[in-house]
């Protein structure tokens, strides 16, 4: 006899695709198509209600694939229904690497179609194991939530114009990519100088004294080895490829123009920044006391991990964040290139890394286990030991979460024993 009823749906921007199986996905007791707007949501909680009673089934399991925000109202939707609640309704949102890797499981077997993909969701249900936890929203974090998903796709994005820029600039003047004078190659000066002189040649035969004030200018006297720089400029100038004269206004114009979108990134960041550290949950809360961590890191944490309860340990994070290793490695970190599993949370995931490299800096504790993990390899010692630094913080992330309390350096009962 059957006791589940497992819902698939295949979510899209204008249209779900809805199939219904018994909990061993064998049965399929019904497929069907609902507009993914509030009247669509309503036709198929009353279909789902009508097949729980219809079959006499006693739980209820919803599946739909994380894809972007067009899950995100339906998920609020079915989690909150009044009309679901006595079937005692859980709704996942499964994360689309976790569906695809299970999908590999049926090779070419299952047709990468809409009534395939709902039914995948309801297989992917009956492995308790693989599961999410249940959605629920949260609104002390949903706000967070947005502003810092929103924040991670402006330094991603503000990262790849970078790494275009840096292209630009290597057309333009081969030295200064490959041996950048300032510190940043796209702060103010640095700017200021691939502005001024259109061409390599213009800045290779400029006066030192011109470079001179127009990096005192840029920076607003900020920089004290003006003479220095300068004659760096000049050197990286002089020993750069020569562009054709036909490339040299496109070139100037295209990092220019890119240049531009680099502030305008970075100005939007600051934005974000400001509106996060107006969140309540921003401004107070535990993990303030890390040195190390202010309010828009904690809230990146926070704002995806929500309510610690949902956690029974510090490894359930990790495996929620995705910062963990194949089973047969992950203790040591083996192979210098062990990839991380990337099954979890990409946002919990960036917002513990980028924490740990703040922490390593400010903790001594943090500090020296950062410098003891990237001695132990040749090839990637600052991201495998950054990775690993993470891992240590998910650690006291958790313990201080779990037990309300603020981070004692000296409190070693935080961090659990291990080989790593």
């Amino acid at each position: 006899m059957h006791h589940s009823l497992h819902v698939g749906i295949d979510v899209g921007l204008k249209d779900n695709t809805v199939v219904f199986t018994d909990e061993t996905a064998m049965t399929r007791l019904a497929r069907f198509t609902v507009p993914n707007d509030a009247g669509g949501a309503v036709r198929l909680v009353n279909e789902v209600a009508d097949a729980m009673r219809r079959h006499k089934l006693s739980s209820l399991r919803i599946g739909m694939e994380a894809t972007g925000v067009y899950a995100w109202h339906l998920a609020v939707f079915l989690s909150g229904s009044e009309v679901l609640r006595p079937f005692d309704a859980a709704v996942y949102l499964i994360q689309p690497r976790a569906l695809k890797n299970h999908r590999k499981s049926f090779g070419s077997r299952l047709p990468k179609t809409d009534g395939g993909d709902a039914w995948l969701l309801t297989e992917y249900l009956g492995h308790p194991r693989l599961l999410p936890r249940p959605f629920r929203m949260d609104e002390r974090t949903i706000p967070l939530q947005r502003l810092t998903r929103h924040r991670y796709h402006l330094v991603h994005q503000l990262t790849r114009t970078k790494n275009y820029a840096v292209s630009y600039v290597f057309l333009k003047a081969s030295g200064l990519a490959q041996a950048p004078p300032l510190a940043d190659p796209f702060g103010a000066a640095a700017a200021a100088i691939l502005l001024e002189f259109r061409t390599v040649e213009e800045l290779a035969a400029a006066p030192l004294t011109e470079l001179v004030q127009v990096l005192n200018q840029s920076s607003r006297g900020h920089i004290s080895n003006l003479e220095a720089i300068a004659r760096a400029y000049t050197q990286a100038a002089r020993d750069s490829y020569r562009l054709p004269g036909v490339l040299k206004e496109p070139v100037h114009q295209i990092l220019s123009l890119t240049l531009q979108d680099i502030r305008y990134l970075q100005k939007q960041v600051k934005v974000v920044d400001n509106l996060i550290q107006r969140e309540p949950l921003a401004r107070q809360n535990r993990l303030l006391s890390i040195p190390g961590i202010g309010p828009v890191l904690s809230a990146g944490i926070l704002a995806e991990i929500g309510d610690i309860a949902n956690f029974p340990d510090d490894d359930q994070v990790a495996q929620f964040a995705g910062l963990t290793w194949p089973a047969n490695q992950s203790a040591a970190f083996e192979g210098e290139d062990t990839p991380l599993a990337r099954t979890g949370n990409a946002y919990l995931r960036y917002y513990f890394i980028e924490a740990a490299n703040s922490v390593r800096r400010y903790d001594a504790s943090f500090a020296a286990y950062y410098t003891k993990k990237s001695k132990e390899v040749t090839t990637h010692q600052h991201k495998r030991a950054l990775v690993l630094t993470a891992r240590k913080l998910v650690r006291l992330v958790f313990a201080l979460l779990r037990d309300d309390r603020a981070y004692d350096p000296g409190h070693r009962s935080l961090f659990k024993p291990t080989a790593s």
